[in-house]
């Protein structure tokens, strides 16, 4: 099968969910600065969200760069990863609406964590699929952003019942380590 749906369906996916996360954003009623004190904490959880569904996104392009097809296997990995994204506004509005106490920010955490393991699975049936030599293969290697990420998610899960800004904290390391460019697969795609 082509890819072409499947990206397609993607791109749709995480539009939805980047669009049911602003809708949280409520406008306050009043003119003056005050009363956009009360949003902060739903806007920090917006920002932070906005960045991961980015990275994921942006990372999700470039897998899809470097295959010619899909096959059944990489369909439902892909829904798969899509299910645990789809569940990020909901533990964004949660964590900002309760300003970022330990259970929200907990699952929070949660769900990024098993989005990390979704989007490893999906690589894995996309190298599989296309073989150990592949260039997509080649691209992802040892994957160590990866695994330094379920590392760095699994530590806040619990540290968030400790002190839930640690916590966030983590959640930030993480999204900085991705923002910083990975070429791997630019690098590849090119020689």
């Amino acid at each position: 099968m082509g890819k072409g749906r499947l990206e397609a369906f993607s791109d749709g996916v995480l539009a939805i969910i980047i669009t049911i996360m602003v809708l949280e954003l409520k406008v306050p009623h009043g003119t003056d600065l005050a009363v956009l004190r009360p949003l902060i904490p739903v806007f920090l959880s917006y920002v932070l969200s906005f960045i991961f569904l980015g990275i994921y996104w942006n990372n999700h392009h470039h897998l899809l760069q470097a295959i010619r097809h899909v096959n059944g296997r990489i369909l439902w990995a892909n829904l798969h990863l899509l299910f645990w994204l789809s569940l990020i506004p909901f533990v964004t509005a949660w964590m900002g609406e309760n300003h970022f106490a330990a259970l929200p920010v907990a699952l929070y955490g949660t769900v990024l964590l098993l989005a990390a393991f979704a989007y490893f699975i999906l690589t894995r049936a996309l190298i599989s699929h296309h073989g150990k030599d592949s260039a997509i293969a080649i691209a992802v290697g040892g994957d160590f952003k990866g695994k330094v990420s379920v590392v760095l998610y699994a530590l806040a899960i619990p540290l968030a019942f400790v002190n839930s800004w640690l916590a966030c904290a983590l959640y930030i390391l993480v999204a900085i380590v991705w923002l910083i460019p990975d070429r791997r697969i630019e690098k590849t795609l090119t020689q």
